[in-house]
């Protein structure tokens, strides 16, 4: 093949090529596709992300707190706190500093975390008690009136505020109740049968209490006016949020971080107890190969008892375990005659009367056959394990 047949081939080539790419230059649709990698690691590790970018975005500060700790070093006028955390091991002395915050001036949003008990006259939630406000189960009431005007919205809590033609709805969880048994509410907001949120002044300050804040994680506070109503509740305020007050204890963490070293430290403690545990005296010589096996010790004890107490005595002992059996299966033995306590063996131990009767009868001071012997043990021995 010469250089011409090459220049040309080349640019044969270079056309082909070319004109394939105007042809899917002409052909191509750009799009744009959306994909979802699902929730940020913020998004994961805190559930009232978008409720904190909401309130941001309205100028209000938000942050966050470990513990209850940090709650002296925050001013409570002007700030509200909301405690969404797990308030199972708050201790009466941290109730008692949460409450004096509040009461100086703080606004409190919580959780209601208990149900009420009647007979206790207290729960087991420790700030709920002390602003004397109960939580039951919405099912235990009664029924609204059936001549009311019908609901539209009856799963949705209405909050009703001054100067307003319609309500806010909310989506609490209908499931509980809070009750104000000593009127101290000041506000309120119901569905159609049962009350989710209570609002009343406590010294300076005001305490919101709430059934649930599931309205508020970023799965639902897109929906309804959840998120005006949390707005409403801190507005002009700084917000300090308590959402996590379970850590990881020492041994989880230590766990976490140096799992190598923690089973390295087991099995030398392992490996110290098998040291410690070693006898040092001289090896036991192996049992002879010859020792009687269990069941001839068994014949051997059985021959010994009969041939010193003999058979009346075996017998006498078997009677008095079934007697005493029945005893125990039927209070008030002892005091039915023999008939009755035949009768009684007869339906505990499903056994005709008569074969009862020849199994506990006393017998004549006469040695009986081996045959003879052998059912009366038999018979004994079928009543005793009926009972």
């Amino acid at each position: 093949m010469n250089r011409r047949t090459l220049w040309l081939l080349g640019a044969l080539l270079v056309v082909v090529l070319g004109a394939l790419s105007v042809y899917l230059y002409l052909k191509a649709t750009p799009y744009q596709e959306l994909v979802d990698h699902g929730p940020s690691p913020a998004a994961q590790a805190n559930p009232y992300l978008a409720a904190e970018m909401f309130l941001r975005e309205r100028g209000l500060t938000v942050n966050h707190a470990e513990t209850l700790a940090e709650l002296a070093d925050i001013d409570p006028h002007g700030h509200t706190l909301l405690l969404f955390g797990e308030r199972s091991r708050m201790s009466p002395r941290q109730a008692d500093q949460v409450l004096n915050w509040a009461r100086a001036g703080g606004r409190l949003v919580f959780v209601a975390e208990s149900l009420w008990d009647e007979k206790a006259q207290q729960s087991n939630d420790l700030l709920l008690d002390r602003v004397q406000l109960h939580q039951s189960l919405s099912h235990d009431l009664k029924d609204p009136p059936k001549d009311l005007e019908k609901d539209r919205y009856p799963n949705l809590t209405k909050l009703y505020l001054e100067d307003e033609d319609a309500p806010a709805y909310a989506g609490f969880n209908t499931f509980f109740h809070l009750d104000d048994p000593k009127n101290l509410a000041q506000a309120w907001a119901n569905s159609a049968k049962a009350t989710h949120m209570m609002q009343l002044a406590y010294g300076l300050g005001t305490i919101t209490v709430v059934t649930d804040a599931e309205l508020w994680k970023t799965s639902d506070i897109g929906q309804y006016d959840n998120a005006w109503l949390l707005w409403y509740l801190t507005a002009d305020t700084d917000i300090t949020l308590i959402f996590n007050t379970e850590h990881d204890g020492l041994w989880a963490l230590l766990w976490r971080y140096f799992p190598q070293a923690i089973v390295a430290l087991f099995a030398l403690i392992a490996l110290w107890l098998w040291q410690a545990a070693l006898r040092h005296g001289p090896v036991q010589a192996p049992t002879p190969s010859g020792r009687r096996q269990l069941q001839e010790h068994l014949r051997a004890s059985a021959d010994f008892l009969l041939r010193h107490n003999g058979q009346h005595a075996l017998l006498q002992a078997l009677q008095q375990d079934v007697l005493r059996r029945a005893r125990r299966r039927h209070p008030g033995f002892d005091q039915l005659n023999v008939a009755e306590q035949w009768l009684v063996l007869s339906r505990l131990t499903r056994q005709p009367t008569r074969a009862i009767s020849q199994a506990l009868s006393p017998r004549a001071n006469q040695r009986l056959s081996s045959a003879e012997f052998t059912r009366q043990v038999a018979h004994l021995q079928t009543l005793r394990n009926a009972l």
